[in-house]
């Protein structure tokens, strides 16, 4: 288990240790902090909270885990994950995985279903390919050898394969993640992702089958997904 936080345990969770380092900096001003935290709910607001740094943020993260969460009460093996063509590179669609990896079984798969997708990143395209997309538990282990990316890079590369753990050298993700877009079979294979045709996958045959274990999920990276705990019911 990787010593660090990673993004499925600082996403959508309100007392981390970033927000306790923010607060504990918060502290120190001799002024008054007051926090005016929007939480939107589409194109609106579901609400505006002004107050004390503390509970001002609370209250927002409340009424955010309310509208911007979806509670499943038993994950899945296998999810079709359809970010929306405004996520025109790799770098932005990464969230479909993210955003949908704490209701996938161990040793499912998430198929990142994006037709429309051929950029990797303009930006940063260089780095992931040198490095490739791995585990939190692969970089960690393999620091030195990557310590030429930059760090938010690194991140990135996380957050599409999730922590994973390395055993006897040998990395092993607990989700599989395949890509189904217009990026080639051979960049999938250099950027350490499965790849598949998105000409043959249909939409339809994932639909409606939470039953057996697989999930369809349209506009995948706008909405959260969890698993419902005491505390959510």
């Amino acid at each position: 288990m990787s010593p660090l936080t990673g993004i499925t345990n600082t996403i959508g969770i309100p007392d981390t240790p970033v927000r306790k380092m923010i607060h504990a900096a918060a502290a120190k001003i001799s002024t008054p902090v007051t926090l005016v935290a929007l939480v939107v709910d589409g194109d609106g607001l579901a609400g505006i909270i002004i107050g004390d740094i503390v509970d001002a943020w609370q209250e927002a993260t409340s009424l955010s885990e309310k509208r911007h969460i979806y509670w499943c009460s038993h994950s899945f093996k296998q999810i079709l994950s359809c970010p929306s063509p405004r996520y025109d590179e790799l770098w932005t669609a990464a969230k479909a995985m993210y955003k949908l990896e704490s209701v996938t079984s161990k040793g499912g798969e998430i198929i990142v279903y994006a037709p429309h997708l051929e950029e990797v990143s303009q930006v940063h395209g260089r780095y992931i390919y040198e490095a490739g997309y791995h585990t939190l538990s692969y970089f960690l282990e393999n620091w030195l050898q990557y310590e030429q990316i930059p760090l938010g890079v690194l991140a990135h590369l996380t957050h599409l394969r999730g922590p994973g753990l390395m055993e006897n050298g040998i990395e092993i993700p607990d989700i599989r993640v395949t890509l189904a877009s217009r990026i080639s079979k051979e960049d999938c294979s250099r950027l350490n992702l499965g790849y598949l045709d998105p000409g043959y996958i249909d939409p339809s045959d994932f639909m409606n089958r939470e039953k057996e274990g697989v999930l369809y999920v349209p506009n995948a990276g706008e909405i959260l997904y969890r698993l419902k705990t005491p505390s959510s019911l």
